[in-house]
């Protein structure tokens, strides 16, 4: 059941999520969807919840027992292309969907998905941090800009590929995310191809 609201809310927004709606199209009652969530705001938490486990699954368990490094930090670059470009959800990243739908809200469903993109983004810097702390990046970079600037590529590619149906953007991803990494290394060739 989850996997289909995750589904409807990355390319329709969690606002288009109802328990008639869901009821509906898995041909459950409208009671027992009911019972399950009890209202939309906790059918959407769970739907943000259920995309958090999936995104974890296809994005941080492939690094998690690679080396602290700047290979590190690309392979976790590189899997989150994979995860937009591969549409593991149909409407692209389901985190950079549903921020656009509530960043300017309140309560609680806001609250989720800023969590969310809190954790995303200090676990980035924590990779990051780590690569300069192994000495692989120089010592005057800054993990919170470096990191908001990778994330901006990854986000940029998913937006200009869904928006325009082209894969293109990803391809320029890589190509930025590789030479930012090789400007910041200690070593150029310490930074993999970006596949």
């Amino acid at each position: 059941m989850l996997r289909r609201t995750v589904d409807i809310a990355s390319v329709e927004g969690l606002e288009a999520l109802s328990v008639g709606r869901i009821a509906t199209e898995l041909g459950l009652s409208k009671s027992g969807v009911f019972a399950l969530f009890g209202s939309k705001e906790e059918l959407q938490l769970a739907t943000i919840r259920a995309a958090g486990r999936i995104y974890s699954d296809e994005v941080l368990a492939p690094v998690a027992e690679l080396p602290a490094g700047v290979g590190k930090v690309a392979r976790l670059c590189e899997g989150w292309l994979r995860y937009s470009q591969g549409r593991v959800f149909p409407g692209g990243c389901f985190f950079y969907a549903v921020m656009a739908e509530f960043d300017a809200r309140q309560g609680p469903v806001h609250d989720a998905v800023v969590e969310s993109l809190t954790v995303w983004m200090a676990y980035v810097e924590e990779r990051v941090a780590e690569a300069r702390t192994a000495g692989e990046l120089t010592p005057g970079t800054d993990p919170a800009q470096l990191t908001f600037e990778l994330v901006a590529l990854l986000e940029t590619a998913n937006a200009h590929s869904l928006l325009n149906g082209d894969p293109t953007p990803y391809d320029r991803a890589r190509s930025g995310i590789a030479a930012r990494l090789r400007s910041a290394a200690t070593d150029p060739e310490l930074v993999p191809h970006i596949a």
